[in-house]
């Protein structure tokens, strides 16, 4: 089943302009941009500041002006807002999915098939688009459905910053929808409200010949296409630097063996064309059309550039499982979605033992078929909190990272969140004398400590004076576990401490 992702960006014009003019439009201050419709002026777009001042859009520019004094008012260029949004959507199309297209005049929406596991998920893919949109000052609105209709529906008219859909509850998550989510002409809103017919639901219960007979069959088609009825091919933005290869089929064919065929051949003249330039593969696209208008695509990644046949059929074919041809398809294009330079390098003689083993193409395999976040290097960080010791790297990093720690004791296995225990102790600067941990009891028989490590409170104004005091205790059969107590170094009292255990050695 299709999934498709609707980005709605209600300041696009507003923030674009921002990231434009850089310190001249501050933020502190209410913007709005102005147009002419005739001989009026007229409020085209306002940012969120200026939207809790009240005003909107379609506003008269001199009854803004009254609301609030100090208003900044820049004439909108609704051409630089199309252009830089067209660059969106490629920015977007290289890094999230092969299937991305403008919606005007204020969103994206993605064909995101097949793409989540990249991202840990769908709430993940959204997350992380979202944070980067934040980053550079663009604010989002999320939609996941079913279908184009129901994701842009629910992005602009629903009453949650990100809404996620169930596969297969699209119908559902709508009908309570206004009929203006349906993307119908402003015209036909306003008859459909002089009838009495407020809602998606509604509208879709009402007999059709009447209606379509009035109004025509465009309102009827856009309710089919948001419940999934009638299929809306999404036509993705392109991209004229890309290298691109397209089969076109003079019959439909859906067999897997023959896609895998043509699969390769594909492979073999991409990697002459990169060949030709100079470059290689970090990411590949391969959208297979079918012949009711549906566009089944996968993706793979690399860790370096590679223009390799070998390799990039293996990648590519062993996604082949996941297509759905339908009744056939009738066309497949391959796109080098991001490409590097590459040149040829020395690797020495045959006979010759190679200096390092060559596991980029493991690391590609398994970083296509787990995804990319679950394939990582691990290298120490220059802090003295133990969970913060560790910073993740992709497997291709040769950064090394700090040797600061390098001679602390520290152990193998560090959990996520440390547990609480319950201890017995004499003293409160003593290590205890057994403590009970997952409901078992352990008796101390030989500890080393205590290792004070403070906050820091250049980090966190909450780590301030906070104290942890760690203890490495041995028990009677033999392990061994990283312990600390927390405070702030003035306990006289037993009862004020509490223990936690943080790792095991093994």
């Amino acid at each position: 089943m299709p999934r498709v992702l609707s980005l709605f960006l209600p300041t696009w014009p507003t923030d674009r302009l921002r990231r434009t003019t850089g310190d001249a439009l501050p933020r502190d201050v209410p913007l709005a941009l102005k147009t002419k419709v005739g001989s009026k002026r007229i409020i085209s777009a306002v940012d969120d500041f200026a939207r809790q001042l009240g005003l909107y859009r379609g506003m008269p520019v001199a009854k803004a002006q009254v609301l609030v004094e100090n208003l900044q008012l820049v004439d909108a260029d609704l051409e630089a807002d199309s252009v830089a949004l067209e660059k969106l959507a490629r920015w977007v199309l290289k890094r999230y999915s092969p299937i991305v297209a403008v919606d005007p005049r204020d969103g994206l929406v993605l064909d995101v098939t097949g793409c989540d596991h990249l991202h840990g998920g769908e709430e993940g893919l959204i997350k992380d688009i979202r944070r980067r949109l934040e980053e550079v000052g663009v604010s989002t609105c999320a939609a996941l459905a079913d279908t184009w209709g129901a994701a842009h529906a629910l992005a602009r008219f629903g009453d949650q910053a990100v809404a996620i859909v169930p596969p297969g509850k699209t119908g559902d998550s709508i009908i309570k929808l206004p009929v203006a989510a349906l993307r119908l002409d402003r015209d036909l809103v306003d008859e459909l409200l002089l009838l009495g017919i407020e809602t998606v639901g509604e509208l879709a219960a009402k007999p059709r010949a009447p209606l379509a007979r009035r109004y025509g069959p465009s309102m009827f088609r856009r309710i089919d296409q948001a419940f999934g009825r009638v299929a809306e091919p999404i036509m993705s933005v392109a991209c004229p630097e890309l290298i691109s290869i397209t089969r076109v089929f003079a019959e439909p064919i859906g067999a897997p063996e023959t896609l895998e065929k043509y699969t390769r051949r594909l492979v073999e003249q991409m990697c002459e064309r990169l060949e030709e330039v100079g470059q290689g593969a970090r990411r590949l696209d391969l959208h297979f059309v079918r012949i009711d208008n549906r566009i089944e695509a996968i993706s793979v990644a690399t860790a370096k550039p590679v223009r390799e046949p070998k390799r990039l059929k293996k990648l590519l074919c062993d996604k082949i499982e996941t297509v759905d041809p339908g009744f056939g398809i009738e066309k497949m294009v391959m796109v080098a979605v991001h490409a590097e330079a590459l040149a040829y390098n020395q690797i020495g003689a045959a006979f010759a033992e190679p200096s390092r083993a060559d596991v980029e193409d493991l690391w590609d395999i398994l970083a296509n078929r787990y995804g990319g976040d679950r394939l990582y290097r691990a290298v120490s960080v220059a802090t003295d909190i133990p969970e913060r010791a560790i910073r993740r790297l992709p497997p291709t990093s040769t950064e090394t990272g700090s040797r600061r720690n390098i001679d602390f004791r520290r152990p193998t296995r560090l959990f996520n969140r440390p547990e609480a225990i319950q201890t017995l102790s004499e003293l409160p600067d003593h290590p205890p004398r057994q403590f009970t941990w997952r409901g078992q009891r352990f008796q101390v028989s030989r500890a080393d400590g205590p290792e004070r490590i403070k906050g820091e409170w250049w980090q966190s104004e909450g780590e301030a004076g906070k104290v942890r005091d760690y203890f490495i205790l041995e028990v009677a059969n033999g392990e061994r576990f990283w312990v600390f107590r927390t405070g702030d170094g003035q306990h006289t009292d037993t009862g004020a401490l509490s223990w936690y255990l943080h790792g095991k050695f093994e």
